[in-house]
């Protein structure tokens, strides 16, 4: 038997969804994701035609409470600010600070948040930027120039996870590593997870997408610039190395380490020391430990004054490079 509706109370008010603020926007009330499959692998395709207009092939999302701080702090080109109705009242401090910039506040629903994302961690908040502007290997060279400091470069062999990713820019970032080089096939992209792992450190930090990495790393040796890399059987640990100087720290693969190509490239093999049953790190977790490594060695050596910079760093067209 069909279930028989109740007749409103007299004097009872149509139920009715409460007015939108002034100047804010509601997007996607009423939408619920598909039910099948992990929400973090969804495609473009289960977000509703509507949402797509939300970010533009030029642009891109920034989610997270960190990640969208640190825009903020950046100074990035804003376009828009997703919040979530809910989450409103732990975000004062983001939106009132989006208003006082007037960038246009447009409430969703949280699962559309992070199907645009790509993860839920999101927080409830989102933030549509333009999109970064590529970053030339030479502007990574200029930064250390600029600060007067030997350039201390991470370069990344096929690291495909996001969160392997996020994680090395955020330590890279807190080491003072000058720039990031990665190629741009078999690496992961700077999205939205990787920006969230990288608790928005990518910020202030350059990355630099190169057609060979390895062909990169031979215009670094060219210009003074010592390859590292990790190898389990390598005969001097990462404490005993000379890591001081210009340096380029190679991080390999989470499943392959180094590729062949890049293996040709390397001036010092590194082993991280071990004492327990697990035969590897991972792969952020071993990049983090010599990044730190190496700000150790950097850091005594400037106590003890910086040595000056190569004129090949200062003057990198220069036609006095030596051959390898």
């Amino acid at each position: 038997m069909d279930e028989q509706r109740r007749p409103p109370r007299p004097g009872a008010r149509p139920a009715s969804r409460p007015a939108p603020r002034p100047g804010v926007r509601s997007v996607g009330r009423g939408w619920t994701p598909r039910p099948e499959g992990p929400r973090h692998w969804a495609s473009k395709r289960t977000i509703p035609a509507h949402a797509l207009t939300l970010v533009g092939p030029d642009q891109e999302l920034i989610a997270g409470r960190h990640p969208v701080e640190e825009a903020f702090s950046a100074r990035r080109e804003a376009l828009k600010l997703l919040v979530v109705p809910q989450r409103r009242a732990a975000l004062q401090q983001v939106v009132l600070h989006a208003t006082t910039l007037r960038i246009p506040i447009v409430e969703v629903e949280g699962a559309l948040i992070g199907q645009l994302a790509g993860f839920d961690g999101h927080q409830g908040v989102a933030l549509v930027v333009r999109r970064r502007p590529e970053v030339a290997p030479e502007e990574i060279l200029a930064r250390a120039v600029s600060r007067g400091e030997p350039p201390f470069i991470l370069a990344l062999d096929g690291v495909e996870d996001p969160q392997n990713f996020g994680s090395l820019i955020r330590s890279a970032e807190a080491v003072g590593v000058h720039g990031i080089l990665m190629a741009t096939r078999g690496s992961a992209p700077l999205s939205p997870a990787a920006i969230k792992a990288s608790a928005g450190a990518v910020e202030h930090l350059l990355v630099a997408r190169v057609e060979s990495l390895a062909d990169q790393l031979t215009a670094l040796r060219l210009r003074g610039i010592r390859v590292v890399g990790a190898e389990a059987e390598a005969a001097q640990d990462h404490r005993s190395a000379d890591l001081r100087g210009p340096i380029c720290l190679v991080v390999g693969s989470e499943g392959k380490g180094l590729s062949p190509a890049i293996r040709r490239r390397i001036d010092l093999y590194v082993r991280i020391p071990m004492v327990g049953r697990v035969a590897s790190l991972n792969a952020s977790v071993a990049g983090s430990v010599l990044l730190f490594e190496v700000l150790g060695q950097r850091s005594e050596s400037t106590a003890q004054g910086v040595p000056p910079l190569p004129d090949l760093l200062r003057n990198p067209g220069s036609d006095d490079a030596p051959s390898e």
